[in-house]
Order: structure tokens, then sequence, then C-alpha cells
């Protein structure tokens, strides 16, 4: 299987701060899980401490045991807390995104090399309750008095959303093998529509915690991500090129992708490659994998937080529409003929 993530440099230990250092130790664990070492226990993860990897744990607390992979769990958690604290200067932020990526890659990692009896079943099921778009939903939901929405056609995809899993297992069995290559996304606003990881101060009032958003999920299989001040920065498979552009383009969102300069992201290992090398990477994909990127990224952007909003934005309008103005109209020009106003007792309507 094609690992969808990049690797780290060697170099990568001359990084400095407390959440790198956090993460470092993190590192070290995590590699003695992948090369079967246990601890004094003779543990090997389960599917509860994956899980505990990729769960909020504001959302929801996963009892494991103490062994190597709940400490790695833990320093993963406290070092995306650290890459979460607003930083003064842009030193910090740009340890903060390498701090982010590195966890975002160990956790991924972890997730593929378990085995198929060890891997968490359907797992996007089991986390959608910690996704901002599932929480937009429901609040989308809520405020649909009038039926506007397609309540039904949407609760359905949300029931069926293991179908994301699936659809992900078959394109890493169909992408080809690459070095990662990075990127940059801007979009209309400064805004950040694929709802990326936050890092750092924002435009926008929105932050998106790590695997806080159905696409910080489904993005994570293909490569790492963030989004700073006003664009979303990633490293990783073309496949996630390709997911990010369909997602734009089915909700008509204008954006912009450019290569990600070699010294960008510093010490992340990383190919910044200009556009006809992204052609040819775009060739290497056969068909069958490009619609099935087309597949996943439409389920997306339907069930995205700006889709959520474009509904939102509908009963506003609704709301302010609930009377008909034209009627209303032609009774106020009857009143100003008649140069009347209608007192507390009259019937006739005016608003």
């Amino acid at each position: 299987m094609t690992e969808p993530t990049a690797k780290p440099r060697a170099g990568a230990n001359s990084q400095q701060g407390s959440a790198v250092s956090a993460k470092k130790q993190s590192d070290m664990n995590l590699s003695n899980v992948k090369h079967g070492r246990k601890d004094k226990t003779g543990a090997t993860p389960d599917k509860a401490m994956l899980l505990a990897l990729f769960t909020l744990p504001d959302i929801e607390e996963v009892g494991v045991k103490e062994t190597v992979v709940k400490v790695a769990a833990d320093e993963l958690s406290n070092t995306y807390s650290a890459v979460q604290q607003s930083a003064a200067s842009e030193i910090n932020i740009a340890e903060q995104r390498v701090a982010l990526y590195r966890t975002q890659h160990e956790r991924t990692r972890l997730l593929y090399m378990a085995s198929a009896a060890t891997r968490p079943t359907y797992l996007v099921q089991t986390l959608k309750s910690q996704f901002a778009e599932h929480q937009q939903y429901l609040l989308a939901q809520q405020l649909d008095k009038r039926g506007l929405m397609d309540t039904d056609g949407l609760e359905r995809l949300w029931q069926q959303l293991h179908v994301v899993d699936d659809i992900i297992a078959d394109i890493v069995r169909h992408m080809p093998a690459q070095q990662p290559a990075g990127w940059q996304l801007t979009t209309q606003d400064g805004r950040n529509p694929l709802c990326f990881a936050t890092v750092g101060k924002l435009k926008n009032s929105k932050p998106i915690r790590d695997q806080g958003s159905l696409n910080s999920y489904v993005l994570g299989h293909f490569g790492v991500s963030s989004f700073t001040y006003d664009r979303g920065y990633y490293i990783g498979h073309v496949v996630g090129y390709l997911f990010s552009c369909y997602f734009c383009a089915h909700l008509s969102i204008s954006y912009g992708v450019t290569a990600l300069g070699s010294q960008v992201i510093a010490d992340y290992d990383y190919a910044s490659l200009e556009t006809p090398y992204m052609v040819r990477l775009l060739q290497g994909l056969d068909g069958y994998c490009k619609k099935r990127i087309y597949q996943l990224a439409v389920i997306c952007a339907r069930l995205s937080v700006f889709a959520s909003d474009k509904r939102i934005e509908r009963m506003l309008i609704a709301e302010v529409n609930d009377f008909d103005k034209k009627l209303q109209q032609q009774h106020l020009d009857v009143l100003l003929l008649q140069g009347l106003m209608p007192d507390s007792s009259d019937s006739t309507p005016l608003f």
C-alpha cells in the first residue's frame, strides 16, 4: 500500500520550541510501535487506541490502557494543544505548523500500519459528531422552519457517511506512488471553505481544530494540511490537490493554486513543483481514480460548512420575504390615495 503522507527528513531534530520537543518524544514512541517493539506489558495497538488519536478530547473520552500507544496519543494531543496557542511571531507560527504536520502524519501512519482487524471500522462515521460540517448541518436543520432544506437527502447522506471510508480505501489502492508535493490554495475573501486545520492568526474568527472537520479527516489520508491567514497549505499526494479543485469547483468557489516554495515549510520534506510537473502527476492518475476522487469531493461539498451556510442564507432571505410585498404596496398606495392611515381599529393590512 502506498503510504499516503509525507515523510519527515531526518534533520528535523533541529526544530525548536516546546511543541516540537514534545513531538520529538512522540516520534520516538510511535517509531517503537511502527517497528513492532513492545513495552513491558507487551501491549500492541488496538482499535480504541487508534480511535483516541483521531478523537477530539472534548468530544469523547476514550478509555485506553497505559501503554506506549496511549503515551503517544497523549503526547500527540499535547502537541496539538501547543499548536493551537496563539503565536506572536512568524517563527512561532512556522514551528506550530510543522508540529501540526508531524502530528497529522504520525497519526495517519499509525492507522495505515495497523492490521485490518485492528483498524477501526468506518472510522469516519464514529467521528462525525466532532466535524464542523455536521454541527453546522444540525444548526441549519433546527433553523429550517419553512422546509427549504433537503433534509431527507442530507440526513440520508450523513447516515451513509461510511461510504467516505470505502472511497478513500479504493483511492489509496489505485493511486500511484510519488514523492509528496506541496502547494498553496487561496480562496475568495481569504476564507477557509475546505476547513483545513487552522494555525496562527486568522482574518476570520472561525478556527478549525485538527480532525475537527470532514475535509481535515479526508485530506489527512493523502497528506498534511493547515490554514494560515488567508491561504491553505497542503503537502501530500496529488489526489489531495485534485480533491481540493473538485471541491471548490462543485461549490463555485473562486480559488487559485500555486506551487509551495521549497523554503516555505522548513524542516519538512516535500517537492516544490511548477505547473508542468503537476500536469505530469495528474496524467499519472487513471480515469477510475479521478472519478472516485470526484465522487468523494462531491459528497464532502454537499455536506460542507460552505453549503450549510448557503442554506441558512436562503432561510434568512425567506424570513425577510415572508409576505406578499407587491400586495402590501397596493394596500399602501390605496391608503395614501385616500389620505388615510389606519388606526388601531383598522383591519386593513399594511406590512
